[in-house]
């Protein structure tokens, strides 16, 4: 009976370490894609925004506008945000995990405008 008893442990606890870290691994994709989408350097704050709630519909982030904060200058790009994923941890007991978004991009080359183009 003990055995039993430690086999339904050890499998519940696999079972919490898995679901942990696929959500994990879902997070840092997530935040790598951000990241490579905020190096571009093209695109406004609000286009940025947008852009990251596409990514985060993709990897089941639940992740809305309203939680995320982008701040874009010419060679920097900051990118501030949490929200909390649902993460079965126990069968019947679901606990909202926290999760921090806190990026600083730098662009791969700085956005131009229009303005700023000198002609030869």
């Amino acid at each position: 009976m003990k055995t039993i008893i430690k086999l339904v442990v050890v499998a519940l606890l696999a079972n919490a370490l898995w679901r942990v870290g696929m959500a994990y691994t879902a997070f840092y994709r997530f935040k790598d894609s951000i990241t490579e989408a905020a190096s571009q350097g093209e695109s406004t704050e609000e286009e940025l925004r947008q852009k990251i709630v596409e990514v985060a519909s993709t990897y089941d982030v639940p992740l809305t506008a309203d939680d995320v904060t982008v701040t874009r200058e010419v060679h920097h790009t900051a990118i501030r945000g949490s929200y909390k994923q649902g993460v079965a941890i126990f069968p019947g007991f679901d606990y909202q995990w926290p999760f921090n978004i806190d990026l600083d991009a730098y662009p791969i080359a700085p956005p131009t405008r229009r303005g700023d183009l000198i002609k030869p």
